[in-house]
């Protein structure tokens, strides 16, 4: 029998941004107001069928293994860059 308490699942927000300069002030807003310890990923995402750079989407990729970030506070943040979260 185990009696360890369940670990709660591990979430990986997405932060889906129009270009790199927002993506990059999101960034930098995550440290400051959410105090995110560990530096978000940042991912260049070409849209489909896309070659050229002005048709790609930027992903910030935030780790929350404790689940200590309010997904509403981060869809917020994801707005004010025309932007908006996912959560795997």
């Amino acid at each position: 029998m185990n009696d360890a308490a369940p670990h709660p699942p591990h979430v990986r927000h997405v932060l889906v941004l129009p270009d790199r300069e927002a993506a990059e002030e999101v960034v930098e807003a995550l440290t400051e107001r959410f105090g995110v310890a560990e530096e978000p990923q940042l991912v260049r995402d070409a849209l489909a069928g896309e070659d050229d750079a002005e048709d790609a989407q930027w992903l910030v990729v935030v780790e929350d293994p404790d689940t200590a970030h309010d997904p509403t506070q981060l869809d917020d943040l994801a707005a004010e860059y025309e932007g908006w979260r996912e959560s795997e």
